[in-house]
Formats: structure tokens, sequence, C-alpha cells
């Protein structure tokens, strides 16, 4: 079903290929005769791209791109030479230099795009796509990428699917940069269908100006009151980073998985809403789209494990009925790139003029409290949301678990700052991300998008959910270990009916 030609088994731990004298001495005679183009600027791995090298901690980006078109490999080759390849990046081997006590360094290489553009031949009589394209991409999360090349590839797949006549699935590993970074790289590489030369718009949220200078007095009580709260929320939410870090596990619940499981296997499905649906709850409760976001989510997971505690009956009297134990604890991790972002122009600069631009893992933790209950009224769900994230806004919890991340690694080293990273998520059940996209429709070297998907595996949870806005949809993408979450599909519905009857009340009490 898929090429074999890069791929190994992930079940190791990813180990970089070693610097040797000859190798060395060759680059130096290449820089000598003046080939500095296909010779290395080395750079040395940041500590948090380090992290992603350990067994337990060998993360890799998914990111699933539905094409309106039929997609052809040798117009995406072409165009890959001269945008992403440009990237150090993405055309880099990650070496381990012996003569510098193991120190990784990023070391520039040619790409052979044979090996990085994989094109399987797909049977067109086939009963299920959908069914295909989950059970590829599950097989690809069995394997990693061979250490020899960069650690990326293209899988182009000619495959209609109910909402797409081709598919496009890029897999980059994590030490490569963030999941917000690479989105954004990749979508440095498409352009505006509507306007070939024009990079996609991404929304931005603009600070309010405060023109009126005569309640002063009223301002500095007010910064005086918010430091405090935010000095009260820091400490608190540090405490628990310890605690959680020593002891605090979450409760065992039908989400949470076993111990060994980033080494299984991920089932990724996804469905798209309608944007424009998210936005009427957003504008009705004053709230954001990532409020929204986490209210369907709490509202979906707490009507799976309830179904899961009634013996999984479909009838709906029994999923209407509470099952759920008393005082779950769950927590979405959400990993932030602290580093600011480079935005899209810069990026594209960066792989058309050469410019310098900012990049790497500065990754900070945020432990996100989900309430699982069953609400008589479904816009407390989001509600609970809203004020949960609020209160994360008003803390430096993410710069403070940073700081700690980093000490560990500069007095501890590489493998404990790993197990202290992994005993952190291990402890909580789930992650969470919600990345916005595009404006207008975009076109991958000239082939118009459908829809956008991203995703992970590798990660110690055995549940990620991703939220990815395109245009007037929303993707909501899950990844699961289906030795802990058998009914991923289930699971989406959930999610999908939970955003349904959410804006019905809002409709139904003339809200919107």
């Amino acid at each position: 079903m898929e090429s074999s030609n890069g791929l190994k088994w992930r079940k190791q731990s990813l180990k970089p290929i070693k610097a040797t004298g000859s190798l060395a001495s060759k680059r130096e005679a290449e820089e000598e005769n003046g080939n500095s183009q296909k010779t290395a600027e080395e750079e040395p791995l940041s500590p948090s791209s380090r992290l992603f090298h350990e067994p337990t901690f060998n993360v890799y980006v998914i990111a699933i791109m539905g094409c309106k078109t039929r997609i052809y490999p040798d117009i995406v080759k072409a165009n890959l030479g001269h945008t992403l390849l440009r990237h150090p990046r993405f055309s880099s081997l990650q070496v381990m230099d012996e003569r510098n006590k193991g120190e990784m360094k990023w070391v520039r290489t040619e790409v052979d795009l044979e090996k990085h553009v994989i094109v399987p031949k797909v049977d067109p009589n086939i009963d299920s796509t959908e069914k295909f394209l989950e059970d590829y991409i599950y097989n690809l999360s069995k394997t990693g990428i061979d250490k020899s090349q960069p650690l990326w590839d293209l899988h182009l797949l000619n495959l209609r699917t109910p909402e797409s006549e081709a598919v496009g699935v890029f897999r980059i590993h994590h030490s490569l940069g963030d999941g917000t970074s690479l989105m954004s790289l990749l979508l440095a590489c498409t352009r505006q269908t509507n306007d070939p030369m024009a990079l996609p718009t991404i929304p931005v949220k603009r600070k309010q100006e405060n023109k009126d200078n005569t309640r002063w007095f009223w301002r500095i009580m007010f910064m005086f009151c918010s430091f405090f709260q935010v000095f009260r929320n820091t400490v608190v939410d540090v405490f628990m980073f310890i605690a959680t870090t020593l002891f605090l596990k979450d409760t065992q619940n039908p989400l949470k998985g076993p111990s060994g499981s980033e080494f299984n296997p991920r089932r990724i499905v996804y469905r798209t809403v309608s944007l424009d649906d998210i936005k009427l709850v957003k504008n009705a409760m004053k709230t954001t789209i990532n409020d929204v976001a986490l209210g369907i989510t709490q509202a979906g997971l707490s009507r799976y494990i309830n179904r899961i505690y009634g013996g999984n009956n479909e009838d709906e009297g029994i999923i209407e009925k509470d099952n759920l134990p008393k005082k779950i604890r769950l927590r979405t991790t959400l990993l932030i790139n602290l580093r600011p972002s480079a935005g899209i122009q810069a990026l594209s600069d960066m792989m058309e003029k050469d410019a310098e631009t900012k990049w790497g893992n500065w990754i900070g933790y945020v432990l996100l409290p989900f309430t699982i209950a069953l609400r008589d009224d479904p816009l407390d769900y989001v509600r609970n949301a809203k004020a949960t994230a609020d209160r994360k806004k008003r803390s430096f919890e993410a710069i403070f678990t940073f700081s700690i991340a980093e000490l560990a690694l500069k007095i501890f080293g590489v493998k404990t700052a790993s197990a202290l990273s992994h005993r952190i998520l291990s402890h909580t059940t789930m992650c969470f991300s919600n990345l916005v996209g595009p404006l207008e429709e975009i076109g991958f070297y000239g082939h118009p998008l459908a829809f956008l998907a991203p995703s992970s595996y590798g990660q110690p949870h055995a549940l990620m959910i991703n939220f990815q806005s395109y245009v007037d949809k929303m993707a909501i993408v899950v990844s699961v270990d289906e030795g802990t979450i058998p009914n991923p599909h289930q699971l989406c519905a959930d999610i999908v009916e939970s955003l349904r009857l959410i804006k019905d009340a809002v409709v139904t009490r003339g809200l919107a």
C-alpha cells in the first residue's frame, strides 16, 4: 500500500548519523573548492529539538491536505526545489559529531526528492477510499524516516474521497519545528487561488487602543490588581505542574492510555464542520473561537465517556442518563511554542530571498483541566471553557514550565529532561490544539485545497484532538491509540453533535 523507501519501524529511538573525520574532511575540502551550496552550514540543535530524538518522545507531525483536483507529482517536485528545500531544516541532516562530545548539528546536504516524495499506486476500484486513506496513515504511523536523509516526506495519493479529488500527506519530524511554525511554513508554500501571487491571509487579533487618558488612576489600580492575579495564578499553576511531575495523575478513564502508548500506531480520523456555526456561538456568547472549540470538545468527551460507562448502549435514553463517576480529573496538555512566530510573509521571504528568520522549538507546557459532566444547559460547556481559558491567559505558566525544562536540560542532560517531559504527559490524559488557517481558498503549487487536517503521532497520550480552520470550514482531527479508544469515529461524531446541540440552544433562545 505504501512505498517502503525511506521508511523504517519506529519503536527504536531515532538515532542521528555520526560525523566522522572523513566526512568532516570532505566538507572542508568542498568549502575550499568554493562549493558552499552543497556543504553544511553547521548549527547546533536546540535543546528542545534534541528532546524529540529520545525514544519516548519521537514525535512526527502529520498534515493532511485535501485537493480539489488530481495531484501532479512532477509539478510538486519542481516547486519544492525552490521553496521548501530552501529552508535549512528541510535540506539538512541531523549529525552527531563525536569530536564535540556527541553534540548534534544541522548539516546541509543535497536532497533527492525521489526519496521524499512518495506516490503509491492506488487501486481505482477500492470499496472505501476513506478507509484506505485511514489505513494508509495508520501504517505510516508505524514507521519513521530514514536518518540518513532530512526528516520529512510527502505522500501524494490520487484518491477521490467525499471531500476531495486527491490527498497529500506531509510527515515531518517534530525536531524540525513546532506544529504552528511547520503549518505556517507549509502555508508559505501556497498562494491564493484567485490571486496566484498573493500569500494566504491569516486573521490576526488586534489589540484595542484605549485613547481615554482621563481615568489613569483606575487604569493603574486595574494593572496593580491584575499583576497580583497573574502572580497568584502563576504560583498555583507552577505548583500543580510540579505536583503533576511528582505524583498527581489524572483519574483512570476510558481516554487515558497505558504506559508505552507512544510506540503504538495511530488511527487518525477527521470531520469538517461549518466555521460559521462556531462563529455564531462565539458571537452570541461573546467568547473566542478557541473557547467554543474547547467547549464542544468538553461536551463531546463527556458524551463519549458517559456512553462507555453506560455499556456502549446506543439507546438514546442510556446516552442521556448520567453514567459518569463523580469527580473525574481529566486534563489536556497544551504544548506552546514561546518563540514568536515568524509569520507567513517572513517565511516566504526566507525561501525566495534567503532572508533570515527565527525558527525552532521553545516549548512550554500548560495543563488545562476539562470538566467531564452532563450539563442540563449545553451552553455551560462553553461558559466553563471560557472561564478556564481566561484564567490560563492570566498566568505565566508556559514561561515557567519552559524555564524548568531548560534548567533540567542544562543541569541533568537530555535524557533526564526527556523523562521529565514524558512523566508530565503520561500523568495527563490528552493533547489539544487549535490552529488558525487561511481566510480564502489557497492552492498548493497550483492544486486548490479543499481542507487542511493536522495531527501527530509518537506522543505519550492515547488521544490528541486538533482543530484547524480553513476558509469557511473547521476540521476536527482525532488521533487515537486504538488499543485505548477503539471507536474514534464515534468520538469525532460526539464532538460534532455537541456543536449542533450548542448551536441549536443559541438559536432557540434567540441569542444569535
